[in-house]
């Protein structure tokens, strides 16, 4: 007798060993904003109080996914999109009536030298958060249906394909440059890259690319170090400047390289087991964002430091593992693309902290403060939950 295979329909189930990961790095974030009060300039409650709120509707966006499913995410995305584009012109528009004008449109004032947030009474948003976030879920879709239509890899297929994530991709990143942001738009491109290694493109590719990031590395820093005047002609001094902390760090302690030393010095002075909460030995800039990991050495030491390792590498491990399980291609290239976005921006802000890396602003996520950040990545846990709930559950099979 024929027997067929089918999958039988169930209520998404939650998954209590990525829920608890979640709610470990909830409480560190929480223990380590309660540990940087004496290190901010701002109100210390104030922004504790805050993280608890974006954490909490972080949940409950999660737990609204869980409930509607990820069809009803993928049939309004596009919609997502093109409200979020309607966002990033609005702030450029904003800059640039600043610039020409004289005057900013309403509630887009800017921030740090740059147009990338809505400034509410209640809290901030951010629309390039959440745009990585949507280009991910749209890119994966758009990549299982080149692959599903073709017939065979070729150079000429792939080069459509390229085509065809341009087609959503370029326009965000350049009006996201523009703010300017170019961290986030770096974040975009990582995740992009990493999806279309998981692709099946041609590995040339990859050889292709790797080569061309390599060649740029290399004519950058011959410059940096022997041409520095025709750098400056190319890109902004004070971009540069980063650089120049990164490698001189003590030279500079003064100036432009005051983040890093101080980073370093309470990392240092923290030891074994750190000062304890809310230390005040050695302030820290932007403690409770960029430099949070700072925070937690200096308050915890090295086994505070080593138990967020801990709990990220462990947070990447197991959506790693819930990526192999799925047979949905759509949903390996969507759980991809954010466990690109999480391990980079994991690895420049521990980077960046501890001096392996420059100083490019990248907070490290569901850590640091940050409301836009927290609710752009519950949106994908949420997705992720409901694939984790079918991901080669061999229970939800049965043979007829």
């Amino acid at each position: 007798m024929k027997r067929s295979l089918k999958y039988t329909k169930q209520p998404n189930r939650i998954d209590y060993g990525f829920l608890s990961i979640l709610v470990a790095l909830m409480l560190i974030s929480f223990i380590s904003i309660y540990s940087a009060f004496n290190l901010m300039t701002q109100s210390g409650p104030t922004i504790l109080l805050q993280q608890v709120v974006w954490y909490a509707l972080g949940f409950f966006v999660m737990a609204a996914i869980m409930f509607f499913g990820n069809d009803t995410i993928m049939q309004y995305i596009k919609k997502a999109y093109f409200f979020l584009m309607g966002c990033l012109v609005y702030l450029l528009l904003s800059k640039y009536c600043e610039a020409l004008l004289g005057f900013n449109l309403p509630l887009a004032n800017e921030v740090n030298g740059a147009y990338a947030w809505f400034q509410f009474p209640f809290g901030s948003f951010q629309p390039s958060e959440f745009m990585k976030i949507v280009l991910i879920i749209i890119c994966a879709d758009v990549i299982n249906e080149h692959n599903s239509s073709r017939a065979m890899v070729t150079y000429t297929s792939d080069i459509e394909l390229f085509k065809k994530i341009l087609q959503w991709a370029a326009a965000p990143l350049l009006l996201i440059l523009l703010q300017p942001d170019t961290g986030i738009c770096l974040i975009i491109g990582i995740s992009l890259v990493v999806m279309l290694m998981c692709s099946g493109i041609k590995k040339q590719w990859i050889i292709i690319g790797g080569g061309l990031i390599l060649f740029v590395l290399f004519v950058f820093f011959y410059l940096f170090f022997f041409q520095y005047e025709l750098l400056t002609r190319f890109i902004a001094s004070y971009k540069l400047t980063r650089i120049t902390a990164w490698f001189y760090p003590e030279e500079n302690m003064m100036t432009y390289g005051n983040q890093l030393y101080t980073s370093l010095l309470s990392l240092g002075a923290g030891g074994l087991t750190g000062f304890g909460l809310q230390p005040d030995m050695q302030s820290i800039p932007e403690a409770q964002t960029d430099f949070i990991f700072a925070t937690i050495g200096q308050s915890f030491g090295l086994i505070g430091t080593t138990i967020v390792l801990v709990a990220c590498l462990a947070l990447d491990l197991y959506i790693l593992r819930i990526a192999i399980h799925t047979s949905n291609m759509t949903e390996k290239y969507m759980i991809s693309g954010v466990l690109g976005v999480l391990i980079y921006q994991q690895i420049q802000n521990l980077g960046m902290v501890t001096g392996l890396l420059p100083i490019t602003g990248i907070t490290l996520p569901l850590i640091s403060y940050g409301g836009s950040s927290i609710l752009s990545y519950f949106i994908c846990f949420g997705m992720i939950m409901n694939i984790s709930s079918h991901a080669k559950k061999f229970s939800d099979f049965t043979y007829s």
